[in-house]
């Protein structure tokens, strides 16, 4: 019997606080169990002066984690699905995939209410290459700024500087009792959320199956299923490149649409497209989404694409 399980996570505001959510839902559950948290320091939290696809893009968030994991010092983890890896990490696994917030992104503005209504040459701040490609590509004449940090310091920056916008994750902003400060709320079809955006995954060694057991309660099928064609189609297309890259399913009557897009980091060349199927193939259909992108032109993009952040258009 489990008596005591340990808990992993960063130590932002935002993941402490999907931690402390994820220990309230198995509390509930199992109340004879002692859940302690225990935070963990990772390369992107030490690293904050640099635009993440400059030290190494996925993985900054959790390796530390995923060590502490294997090594045994703590009994599973906490993290942002959409800061995992694709290509997973041997001997651990994603016990549960938990319901997913609202994955779109928001706009956090001065004197104006949406993207198109920013005054032209306008800056607009953020750290996501994904953002920064599709505002570009609808609003060429914008001026994107780098930005790195949590939930709090980005809007922290953000009143202290100039800068006429913002984006950032709806979610984060929800679970952080932030939602006051959201402009607008950005439409799919105007800016593409990140794959697995909004879900929050708890990982465990693969060997743990008593710590399986309990944490399944979490699990959420609908999400599993929607961030399975997300992620596959992410890791069908980057192999190492640096392009930005967006992607979001939904299902509906038991129908998985899957809408997907690649970018030039300058948002000049965008290709968006969208496959959909029965959501036990998720996998596949993003495979395939991801396949016909590649042959439409993506595996041109992709080959051209470098690690320049946006911000550097003057």
């Amino acid at each position: 019997m489990v008596r005591n399980l340990k808990i992993g996570t960063r130590g932002s505001p935002l993941a402490l606080w999907q931690a402390e959510w994820v220990r309230e839902q198995l509390q509930a559950v199992h109340p004879e169990i002692q859940i302690e948290l225990v935070t963990i320091r990772t390369q992107g939290d030490l690293v904050l002066d640099t635009p993440l696809p400059l030290i190494g893009g996925k993985g900054l968030f959790t390796s530390e984690i995923e060590r502490a994991l294997r090594n045994g010092e703590i009994d599973l983890a906490v993290h942002s699905l959409k800061d995992l890896p694709t290509s997973g990490c041997e001997g651990l696994e994603l016990a549960a995939i938990c319901e997913r917030a609202d994955p779109r992104d928001a706009l956090i503005a001065r004197g104006a209410n949406l993207l198109r209504d920013l005054p032209e040459g306008a800056t607009v701040a953020t750290g996501s290459m994904r953002r920064a490609a599709q505002v570009l590509h609808l609003r060429p004449d914008l001026r994107i700024a780098p930005l790195r940090g949590n939930v709090g310091t980005r809007l922290r920056k953000f009143d202290e500087s100039e800068w006429d916008a913002m984006l950032l994750a709806h979610a984060g902003l929800e679970r952080l009792g932030m939602e006051s400060r959201i402009s607008a709320i950005l439409e799919p079809a105007e800016i593409l959320p990140a794959p697995s955006q909004g879900a929050i995954a708890v990982q465990i060694h693969a060997e743990a199956h008593r710590v399986r057991m309990i944490v399944s309660v979490l699990d959420h099928l609908e999400t599993r299923q929607a961030v399975t064609a997300e992620r596959a189609f992410l890791q069908k297309l980057e192999g190492g490149c640096q392009a930005p890259i967006a992607a979001l399913a939904a299902i509906e009557n038991d129908w998985l649409t899957l809408d997907g897009l690649i970018a030039s980091p300058d948002g000049k060349v965008l290709l968006r497209d969208r496959a959909e199927g029965n959501p036990h193939n998720a996998e596949n259909i993003g495979q395939t989404l991801a396949e016909r992108l590649l042959q439409c032109g993506g595996k041109e993009l992709i080959a051209h694409c470098g690690t320049n952040h946006p911000s550097e258009k003057k």
